[in-house]
C-alpha cells in the first residue's frame, strides 16, 4: 500500500504566532511532525505552507515543501491546492496530518491509510475511547458514533449517544457508561479525487450548526470509515503552555533512554 502524507503548516496563530517554527529540543515543531510521518512508511511527505519563513526552514530538511495561498478558509481547501500542484492520480491515498502534532503516533498514520485502502469509501478517520465523563459532556471534544461496518454515522459536539436513562437527570451524569463513547481524532485519509470533489460540495446546515467540516461529507451521502486508533494520540500544540508540556515530555523521555 502506498500513500502520501500532506502536512498543512500555517504560520499565523493567534495563540502561538509562528507555531510551525516553535523550537522543540533543537528542531522546529514542523520537523518533528515530518519525521513522525516519514516513519509511518509514506511514499512521500509534503509540507504545505503559506509563509516564506516556514518554507525556508522546511527546505533545510526536505525539498518536499509547497507554497500555498494565504486565502484558504479551511485545511481542506489548502489540501485541494496541493492535489493540483502535485497532480496526483484520483485514486492516490492522501493522509492529512496536522502540523501542530509533534507527538504524532506514526502507527496511526499508517492505520488510517490502511483503513481507507481496504474500503471503497472516499475518506477515513480515527477515534479514541473516552475515559472521562467530563469529556463526554465537553462540547470541545467531538464525539462520533459508527455502525457495525465501521461507517461513521454522525459527529457531534453533543454527548452522543444520548444515555436517556441517566442524562435526563443531570444528577445521574456520573452513572454514564463511558464505554459507549468515542472521541474523534482529527486525522484523515482521502482519495485524492475526492478532495477535489469535496470543495465543490455546498456547505451543509449541520456543519454550520456544529462547526464540524466533516459533516458536509455525510450530509451529501458519502461514507467516512472510522475505527479506534491503535495508539491514543497526544494533544496537539495550541498555546505556549502546550509547547512547554511537549518540550518537558520529550526531555524527560530522552533522559530516561
Amino acid at each position: 500500500m502506498e500513500f502520501v502524507v500532506v502536512i498543512p503548516a500555517r504560520y499565523a496563530s493567534s495563540r502561538l504566532p509562528g507555531k510551525p517554527l516553535a523550537d522543540i529540543c533543537g528542531k522546529p515543531m514542523i520537523q518533528h511532525v515530518y519525521e513522525k510521518a516519514m516513519a509511518a512508511g509514506a511514499s512521500k511527505v509534503v509540507i504545505a505552507t503559506d509563509h516564506q519563513k516556514v518554507f525556508d526552514a522546511v527546505s533545510v530538511f526536505t525539498k518536499d515543501v509547497l507554497m500555498t495561498s494565504e486565502d484558504h478558509q479551511s485545511g481542506t481547501e489548502r489540501l485541494a491546492q496541493v492535489m493540483e500542484l502535485l497532480a496526483l492520480a484520483d485514486d492516490t491515498i492522501v493522509v492529512n496530518v496536522q502540523g501542530d502534532e509533534p507527538l504524532l503516533a506514526s502507527e496511526n498514520v499508517a492505520q488510517v491509510a490502511a483503513l481507507l485502502a481496504d474500503s471503497s469509501a472516499p475518506m477515513a478517520t480515527l477515534s479514541v475511547a473516552i475515559d472521562d465523563i467530563a469529556e463526554v459532556l465537553n462540547p470541545n471534544a467531538v464525539k462520533v458514533v459508527s455502525d457495525i461496518n465501521k461507517n461513521a454515522l454522525y459527529f457531534s459536539r453533543a454527548s452522543i449517544p444520548f444515555d436517556r436513562s441517566n442524562m435526563m437527570d443531570a444528577a445521574n451524569n456520573h452513572q454514564l457508561n463511558i464505554a459507549n463513547y468515542q472521541r474523534h481524532v482529527g486525522i484523515y485519509a482521502y482519495r485524492a479525487g475526492f478532495i477535489k470533489q469535496y470543495i465543490q460540495l455546498t456547505p451543509s446546515p449541520l456543519e454550520q450548526l456544529e462547526s464540524l467540516e466533516q459533516l458536509r461529507v455525510l450530509y451529501h451521502g458519502h461514507q467516512i470509515k472510522i475505527e479506534q486508533a491503535q495508539i491514543a494520540p497526544h494533544a496537539g500544540v495550541d498555546t505556549p503552555e502546550d509547547l512547554a508540556r511537549v518540550v518537558s515530555y520529550l526531555e524527560s523521555k530522552a533522559a530516561s533512554e
